[in-house]
């Protein structure tokens, strides 16, 4: 194995940012990138399509019992060099990324055989180093041994803005009332689900970006990826 490739683990708040810079980074670095939140999300999409989620209530128990029909894949688009999740063999980047959709994943990935199943096929796509992974428990609970940890935070008003954004440009019809709850509502499912909670391993990096413009943060973490690679070899 090649020991100056490393394992960068990037957790966080939702709509930090974390998967924009993560996909700068493994493209810049020429590593693997890996979105696992895109992984629950897709999750999330089947259960919803199942009518395992109705409203506000969760049939647990048949989401759970109708996990192994559940295949969530990467596939590379040709055109951006990006990946792009798949789920049971479609293609359902665009799908996963509405509002609707992010109001459920908190709850879905609180769920510890949904967590048991995707922590490990993570762990397995990381087994040769060289990836950028993002979510919530990374640095924590997929990659306690990672070379570069990173935990990225903004304010609550900072996230939803720039989220509130992205939903309009994607054609959605949202009000900046709806994205700040749920803003709000993830980061205290995120912190306070009990199994693998949102937290901020010991010795990662946090990176504030409420008042960094893109280029300076990815100038920041790039300088951190070079240095940290750098003392490995």
């Amino acid at each position: 194995m090649d020991q100056t490739r490393i394992i960068i683990a990037i957790d966080g708040y939702s709509s930090t940012g974390k998967s924009t810079v993560a996909k700068q980074l493994a493209k810049r670095l020429n590593y693997i990138y890996v979105d696992t939140g895109a992984m629950y999300r897709a999750v999330t999409l089947y259960a919803m399509r199942k009518g395992y989620i109705i409203s506000t209530n969760l049939n647990k128990e048949a989401l759970i019992n109708d996990l192994d029909s559940i295949v969530v894949s990467f596939e590379i688009n040709t055109a951006t060099g990006l990946g792009e999740v798949l789920l049971n063999g479609t293609n359902v980047e665009n799908e996963i990324r509405g509002l609707d959709v992010a109001s459920h994943v908190s709850q879905i990935a609180a769920i510890p055989e949904v967590r048991r199943k995707l922590v490990d096929l993570q762990q397995r796509m990381g087994k040769d180093k060289g990836i950028v992974m993002d979510g919530r428990d990374i640095g924590t609970v997929v990659f306690p041994d990672a070379e570069l940890k990173l935990f990225m935070t903004a304010t609550a008003k900072d996230r939803a803005e720039r989220r509130y954004k992205e939903l309009l440009e994607s054609g959605e019809e949202v009000s900046y009332e709806d994205v700040l709850k749920n803003v709000v509502d993830r980061d205290h499912l995120d912190s306070t689900r009990k199994d693998s909670p949102l937290k901020k391993a010991d010795d990662a990096i946090t990176i504030d970006n409420s008042n960094l413009t893109l280029e300076d943060q990815f100038d920041q973490i790039l300088a951190l990826a070079n240095k940290t690679i750098l003392n490995t070899q």
